[in-house]
């Protein structure tokens, strides 16, 4: 069996929890504090499911706030942003759909950690 990726980022940490031909699914922690580039993908839409704290997310500069139980749909193409603005840490189920899912495919339009 191939290990599934993970990887530490500055706002926090994902691993994969599955993968295989058009789609990834992730588990994404945010700390408090903390957000991801503003971003957007050629090849995938993502699905974000909130496990734990409270997830600030950014839809083409819609601003959608939502706690456990409560999902986001990104679309194909849409600019995005998720954001931890709490004190505990911020922890969602991130499903990818798409031909590609890989982590090349990504274009920031902001980022607060200059990449």
């Amino acid at each position: 069996m191939v290990p599934l990726e993970s990887e530490e980022r500055p706002w926090g940490s994902w691993h994969v929890i599955d993968v295989n031909h058009g789609y990834k699914i992730k588990r994404i922690h945010v700390n408090p504090g903390c957000r991801l580039s503003y971003q957007t993908h050629a090849h995938r839409s993502e699905h974000w499911v909130v496990v734990f704290g409270v997830a600030t997310c950014t839809i083409d500069d819609e601003v959608i706030v939502a706690g456990p139980g409560h999902s986001v749909d990104v679309p194909l193409g849409a600019k995005h942003r998720l954001a931890n603005e709490g004190e505990q840490e911020l922890v969602i189920v991130e499903v990818q759909h798409g031909a590609y899912t890989g982590e090349d495919d990504i274009e920031r339009l902001e980022d607060d950690y200059g990449r």
